[in-house]
């Protein structure tokens, strides 16, 4: 099997059980509040011993591993609370000890492979989805983002609610920012930092350069068309930074048009009304508009162009978790 990521838990376990080799997924539903891993990190273990991922700092993996090859043994899940004690903790790079629960799932057997595979399919379709166990009946079932559950989709967030553990599966996030400029140099680095891909979009293939940028994806092609091959969903943002109207607008035009949940535009509060007029004229609506952060990042007081990427990550950041 090729190598992937941590991020492929349940990828690896599903390749790992049609192999015939068996497999487990111990996923973190509780833990303290400083823990190296959050809720709803996975561990996959194969009935030959082999593991990826992980649960802890390494604390509590030696038994969660003994637990999975008990669980695909008798074909059981069983939820592990663990006592970490102040010296383990803190061994780990806690401040202090706690506590940690975790659900063991046999693939096949408590967790039905038809069940996986949707997840599977569903993350690589970019669709979000939440695993939600009944922890007194063992019922399973999987559910879309809804009423109850966008506060948990909105932030990433897995856990238990009453007796039903919810473990959310999110598309990863992605960036695009149209105008390879300074800010752009200073920005990718710091969103990816966070957890994002990102793309670096202009046309200008002096400034979108691979010396400019050697460790980023480039497009030259014109925004739109870069934006609608990149696509555009609900964990997407776009920032645009070239000051270009004739770069910028067709990028924001495209991004009005989307679900992304992030659209923010350098220039100051002149420019920004001079935006705001041809978009009107282009037929967008006042709460169409009202989406476009501008100017854009928190005001902080920022000058220098990593002090505006600063300024730009900490909004971007602020409307995923905020709303």
């Amino acid at each position: 099997m090729t190598e992937r990521s941590h991020d492929d838990i349940p990828e690896i376990a599903l390749a790992w059980h049609r192999d015939g080799r068996g497999a487990a997924l111990a996923t973190v539903m509780e833990t303290w509040g400083s823990a190296p891993r959050p809720t709803g990190s996975q561990l996959a273990v194969s009935g030959r011993g082999e593991m990826m991922g992980s649960v802890s700092g390494g604390c509590v993996e030696g038994a969660v591993v003994e637990e999975a090859m008990a669980a695909l043994a008798d074909g059981q899940p069983r939820v592990l609370t663990f006592g970490v004690s102040d010296d383990e903790a803190f061994a780990v790079g806690l401040a202090c000890g706690g506590r940690i629960s975790v659900l063991v799932e046999p693939v096949g057997a408590a967790l039905p492979e038809p069940l996986l595979a949707e997840i599977v399919g569903a993350r690589a379709a970019r669709r979000p989805i939440a695993y939600v166990v009944d922890l007194q009946t063992w019922d399973r079932r999987l559910a879309v983002p809804g009423p109850d559950l966008a506060d948990r989709f909105r932030a990433d967030k897995s856990g238990i609610d009453e007796d039903r553990f919810v473990a959310i599966h999110n598309p990863p996030l992605r960036l695009a920012v149209v105008g390879a400029v300074h800010i752009a140099q200073a920005l990718v680095p710091m969103a990816r930092a966070c957890g994002y891909d990102c793309l670096v979009i202009d046309p200008r293939e002096a400034f979108g350069s691979r010396a400019r940028f050697p460790d980023e994806a480039l497009s030259h092609d014109w925004p739109d068309e870069a934006l609608a091959t990149f696509g555009l969903d609900a964990r997407t943002a776009v920032v645009t930074l070239t000051h270009d109207a004739k770069l910028d607008d067709p990028a924001i035009r495209a991004a009005l048009g989307s679900g992304i949940f992030y659209l923010g535009c350098l220039g100051s509060t002149r420019t920004h009304a001079k935006r705001v007029a041809r978009l009107t004229e282009a037929g967008f609506g006042p709460d169409q508009i009202a989406r476009i952060h501008a100017p854009v990042g928190l005001d902080i007081g920022a000058k220098s162009p990593s002090e505006i990427a600063v300024s730009i990550m900490a909004q971007i950041t602020k409307v995923l978790r905020q709303g």
